[in-house]
């Protein structure tokens, strides 16, 4: 090799090593930003999975609760309703279970099985939605439909779940091809065993539950939600994050749902750090009757409303600046607790419905009614019947709203209609 040709060689090489040398530092560099994304995100998984989908501190503060309806599916049937809800920024989660044998006819006494909310799944879970939201006064948009094979598969995916068996349960259903032979007791459940203990609502023998659990379907939907927090607890572990290509191919086989991929991920990064000790649950609140030659469960509407209340509006969770009632009229002379108000939520935020709420309260009002209506871009109060124009003028102040009209004579004096123009 000549004198010449060492040189060129020697160059490269110093070229070759200040081109590594920009490389190292450029990952270096990136390394850096993205350990300090992390650091700022919350670090730990949390952080991490926060920066890989890009968001930064901020980005929390504007995530909204999620409410979903969760459907279990098993041979065009479902043995499994509830309503599930996440608040990021809380860090707060609640499921509510709905008997299928929900009644949601108008007359009771003319009831038959159609009359069910099991019988409206059969419909499509578009038709479970509006029923449940009518039911429960939310404003529910998605729903998740996963089949209870997907329980046997995703349980074995991770591993098996431990859970602690509340009673002996043996049951058989050849025409289900369902065959339960479970033994009480905390036990490592695989996937068939799981789907098993979610299915189970009674023994050949006719025996179930104990009162005190909650017989029949009761005791069911507690198992069903009992089940629920232990296998969120298992798949949520870190060591599992790795395997989440099995689980989108899971999903794909077996869950349907109506939530776009880029709403779901952005809560991912949040609730892999729910404390799952944390969640909150519960049942429909009423009872079994019989009625036209039916079995219905029908839903004590008071004790309903304070149970949403408490699992998923928290209006306890509103600031005083949210609940202020500014106005500059004299009502002084006008008893308010006499005049029916009814507000209907024409958004998709509840928190909206609750700020309204509460500030009708604030200020003296009583609000008789709340529920949904279909989405409006102006809020609106209409005038029923015998509203003192003072009284009119005080809740236009307010609401800050600008649209009044007049309507039919109701029930109620008042009906207040939420658009999306309404800031609250």
């Amino acid at each position: 090799m000549s004198k010449e040709e060492k040189e060129i060689k020697k160059k490269k090489k110093g070229i070759g090593k200040k081109i590594a040398l920009v490389i190292i530092l450029v990952i270096l560099v990136f390394a850096g930003v993205v350990a300090y994304r992390v650091h700022e995100n919350g670090g730990g998984l949390k952080g991490f999975l926060a920066t890989a989908v890009g968001h930064d501190s901020e980005t929390v503060k504007e995530l909204p609760k999620i409410y979903c309806v969760l459907l279990g599916q098993s041979e065009n049937l479902t043995d499994t309703i509830m309503i599930a809800e996440y608040d990021p920024q809380e860090q707060q989660a609640s499921i509510l279970s709905i008997p299928r044998d929900t009644f949601i006819g108008y007359d009771k006494t003319k009831a038959t099985a159609w009359d069910k909310i099991n019988a409206v799944y059969q419909t499509g879970p578009e038709n479970v939605l509006k029923e449940i939201n009518e039911l429960t006064g939310l404003n529910i948009k998605y729903y998740l439909k996963v089949d209870t094979k997907a329980f046997k598969v995703l349980v074995d995916e991770i591993g098996g779940v431990t859970f602690d068996v509340p009673i002996d349960m043996k049951y058989d259903d050849n025409r289900q091809n369902l065959h339960i032979n479970l033994k009480a007791g905390e036990q490592l459940l695989d996937g068939d065993k799981a789907e098993q203990l979610v299915r189970f609502r009674h023994n050949n023998d006719g025996t179930t539950y104990p009162a005190e659990y909650g017989m029949e379907d009761e005791g069911r939907m507690r198992t069903q939600r009992e089940f629920l927090t232990a296998l969120a607890k298992q798949t949520l572990k870190v060591e599992n994050i790795f395997k989440i290509n099995d689980f989108i191919d899971i999903a794909n086989e077996y869950v349907e749902t109506n939530i776009d991929f880029d709403v779901a991920k952005d809560y991912v990064p949040y609730i892999v750090e729910f404390n799952m000790e944390e969640l909150k649950t519960g049942q429909v609140p009423g009872k079994s009757e019989l009625t036209n030659g039916v079995w219905v469960y029908m839903a004590d509407q008071l004790e309903l409303n304070e149970m949403i209340d408490d699992l998923f509006i928290n209006p306890n969770k509103l600031d005083e600046e949210d609940i202020k009632s500014e106005s500059t009229v004299d009502t002084s002379g006008i008893d308010k607790t006499q005049l029916k108000i009814e507000v209907l939520n024409g958004t998709s935020s509840n928190t909206k419905l609750e700020k309204v709420v509460a500030k009708l309260e604030n200020a003296g009002y009583t609000v008789s009614n709340k529920g949904n209506t279909t989405e409006t871009s102006n809020t609106t109060i209409i005038i029923r019947k015998d509203v003192p124009d003072l009284v009119t003028e005080d809740i236009k102040q307010i609401l800050e709203a600008q649209t009044t009209t007049t309507g039919a004579e109701a029930a109620v004096n008042i009906t207040i209609i939420i658009g999306t123009d309404y800031e609250g």
